[in-house]
């Protein structure tokens, strides 16, 4: 019996697939048969989408609220407080601009007309301004924002509310462990979700296999590739290149001590169940100080997310580009401000990019067809992209250690 995840799910994947062409091409005769197959599949997938939409609201507001609780007094870290964090944003809005780039030159999904796809009905809304998605964040009514999932406005008030229970100490310390408690519940949560998804992922690319023509096949292909080589591309020589121009260390000798990391982010997907594995990389093998590591490691896990930055940007941009929907440069700003907001709340667990991806669908009108592709390849592209997240802990924390050092010495 298979018992890893991972390998599960590949084999639904391409079982998936490949049954599903078998209907389309081998089985088009039997019409009743195949729509049948097709039907109960698409009913299958359809249900394991609205089983991680579910947990969306929910995992966000109290992961955040959690996080901002465990974080120690950033006053106490002066300068390495400020250090740190300015690194991870700038990080992160470096990944979302190369992503950009990387969209608006090569298209992904240009040409790919899935809006005609049998039962999708696509009820396009504009996104709004940027100063109004500013003004938006700020509910006016908090069960509305939660019940109708606005997700920019659930972070501000999981910020709002951490930080006020930051500030209050051992006063609402019943209330804290509340939180923690209920951060444990929705981790599991993710994790019973997340045992289904070799079944849910077979569903969803046998509906594909069976009702994908050739060219949408090998657009969806296209897709998988330009994800994943910008992320290697930043696991392999941005990250160790940018160690190399701020420290001694040489890029190949950051590669080869971060490999445990890498390997370890590939087989779990999670940022949070590899922590005690980048405190090991940083503190024995890169010799930055466990203040730096102990501070900037959870941190980083929780909202360093350069790889989600860039999974969500070319995700986001490719299924509008294949349901036709284009994205005008007005629309820009906005749309980038949420990738960003949304990147940074994204959490270190399995899915988490997956998650913010259909926030963002909804937000554009899309259908759920748009969410199924993104969620059918998601288990291939997530174990990429916390390894790149994990990665670009590391290199920013091994960047802030040695500045820290040489103010020291001065």
């Amino acid at each position: 019996m298979i018992k890893s995840l991972s390998t599960r799910i590949f084999i639904g994947l391409f079982a998936g697939l490949l049954l599903g062409s078998i209907v389309q091409y081998g089985l088009n005769d039997i019409d009743f048969f195949a729509d049948n197959l097709v039907e109960l599949a698409a009913g299958i997938g359809t249900m394991f989408v609205n089983m991680i939409m579910m947990l969306v609201v929910p995992l966000v507001f109290v992961s955040i609220v959690c996080g901002v609780c465990e974080l120690r007094d950033l006053s106490s870290f002066g300068r390495l407080g400020g250090k740190t964090f300015s690194f991870y944003i700038i990080n992160t809005l470096v990944a979302i601009s190369a992503a950009l780039l990387l969209a608006l030159l090569l298209e992904p999904g240009k040409g790919v007309d899935m809006s005609s796809t049998e039962g999708v009905a696509i009820t396009a809304t504009e996104l709004p301004s940027l100063m109004a998605l500013v003004i938006d964040i700020v509910p006016r009514n908090p069960i509305a924002a939660f019940m109708s999932g606005n997700m920019l406005q659930v972070i501000f008030m999981a910020l709002l509310l951490g930080g006020v229970m930051k500030s209050l100490g051992e006063h609402v310390a019943g209330a804290v462990q509340g939180f923690k408690t209920a951060n444990k519940i929705m981790m599991k949560l993710i994790a019973v979700v997340m045992s289904l998804a070799p079944y849910g992922v077979f569903a969803l690319m046998f509906k594909l296999g069976a009702t994908l023509d050739a060219a949408v096949f090998m657009s969806v292909v296209e897709y998988l590739v330009l994800i994943l080589g910008l992320l290697l591309l930043w696991i392999f020589v941005v990250y160790p290149l940018a160690v190399s121009c701020f420290t001694p260390l040489s890029a190949r000798a950051f590669r080869q001590k971060t490999q445990e990391q890498v390997l370890f982010s590939l087989s779990t997907a999670s940022s949070n169940a590899t922590i005690p594995v980048t405190m090991r990389t940083l503190t024995e093998k890169l010799g930055v100080s466990r203040s730096v590591a102990g501070f900037g490691v959870p941190l980083g896990a929780t909202m360093n997310m350069g790889g989600v930055a860039i999974y969500i940007t070319i995700a986001i941009f490719f299924v509008a580009n294949a349901f036709g929907m284009t994205i005008t440069t007005e629309q820009l700003p906005a749309l980038l401000f949420s990738i960003f907001l949304l990147s940074v709340g994204a959490g270190g667990v399995p899915g988490g990019g997956m998650v913010m991806i259909g926030v963002l669908i909804h937000q554009l009108g899309l259908p759920i067809e748009a969410f199924a592709i993104v969620a059918a390849l998601d288990r291939i592209i997530d174990m990429v992209l916390t390894s790149c997240n994990v990665v670009g802990d590391t290199a920013v924390l091994t960047i802030v250690d040695q500045t820290e050092k040489a103010a020291q010495r001065l």
